[in-house]
């Protein structure tokens, strides 16, 4: 099992995973790049909105994990929030994809022992964060329940992905810890 990060001697981060936990940090980082990719814009009246990417209309997500990913900036005003979602969404959404997208390409290009960039580490944090939220909100994790949901027997189908959650927590926290550490 992982030790989570750790910094060497000569200051590099590293994470070290078996073939296993390898497997499983590949197959989220696939699954959030396609969870989150930008749809294709559609045919836009507004030649200059089709150059830089900005949505002509943008709804608050139907899916309760892409809600929370993607909250709305304006609780208070709808006409406000869904101007800065269509402006900001898009790109928003790219970030996510791109730090997945590295996040995958560290796993495949190392054995079982990952050296970090400060870079890489930052799109690890993104990616670990934005996973942790989707499988939280799909588990309805909260405060009050997370013990009990800790708990879970080996046959509830929700015990597997709990612990998945746990570990990405663990492996989070590891990194923000050297984070903190080295300012």
């Amino acid at each position: 099992m992982s030790t989570g990060f750790q910094r060497t001697r000569t200051g590099r981060t590293v994470l070290r995973v078996d073939a296993m936990e390898k497997t499983v940090l590949v197959s989220l980082a696939e699954q959030m790049i396609a969870f989150v990719a930008p749809t294709q814009a559609a045919a836009s009246s507004d030649p200059l909105a089709a150059i830089v990417g900005i949505d002509e209309v943008a709804e608050t997500p139907s899916d309760p994990a892409l809600a929370r990913m993607f909250p709305a900036a304006y609780r208070d005003d709808e006409e406000a929030a869904g101007d800065f979602r269509r402006f900001t969404e898009r790109d928003l959404r790219a970030l996510k994809v791109a730090n997945a997208t590295k996040v995958a390409g560290c796993l495949e290009r190392s054995g079982e022992k990952l050296v970090l960039t400060g870079d890489e580490a930052l799109c690890w944090l993104g990616f670990l964060n934005d996973t942790r939220i989707a499988i939280g909100t799909r588990l309805e994790i909260t405060e009050e329940n997370h013990d009990e949901l800790a708990e879970l027997p080996a046959e509830d189908p929700r015990a597997g992905l709990f612990d998945v959650y746990d570990w990405l927590t663990f492996l989070q926290d590891s990194l923000v810890q050297l984070e903190l550490d080295a300012d």
